[in-house]
């Protein structure tokens, strides 16, 4: 992060950052400027909320956008209520899970990491 933290944002490690590279690489976006990470909260999962990933490239009126680490991640408002100061990052060891979130809003979360309750 730069030598200015932002408040109220959402943060993507270097691992996390690495891996959505090159997925868009991998899907034939990587060089458009145009496309972001759209990250959303969506009910469901044993932990009753659940996070959900996916490129876009059509922004909502009531979208907030964020760049963090060369990422650009937009969510809409109700999802950036739950995501506020929430971090993406990516495992890929042995026992990996993938991409996976620390939000410090989440008063209790799943094993599997994909969901989480506030």
């Amino acid at each position: 992060m730069s030598a200015v933290e932002m408040a109220n944002a959402i943060y993507v490690s270097d691992k996390a950052k690495e891996k959505v590279s090159k997925l868009m690489t991998d899907a034939g976006i990587g060089a458009d400027p145009s496309y972001f990470l759209r990250v959303s909260v969506v009910g469901g999962g044993c932990s009753g909320l659940s996070y959900k990933l996916d490129f876009d490239n059509e922004s909502k009126p009531m979208d907030q956008v964020f760049e963090d680490n060369g990422v650009k991640v937009v969510t809409d408002l109700k999802s950036f209520l739950y995501l506020v100061n929430t971090t993406l990052d990516f495992s890929d060891g042995l026992n990996g899970k993938g991409f996976y979130f620390t939000n410090p809003n989440a008063s209790r979360t799943c094993g599997c990491g994909d969901s989480f309750s506030v």
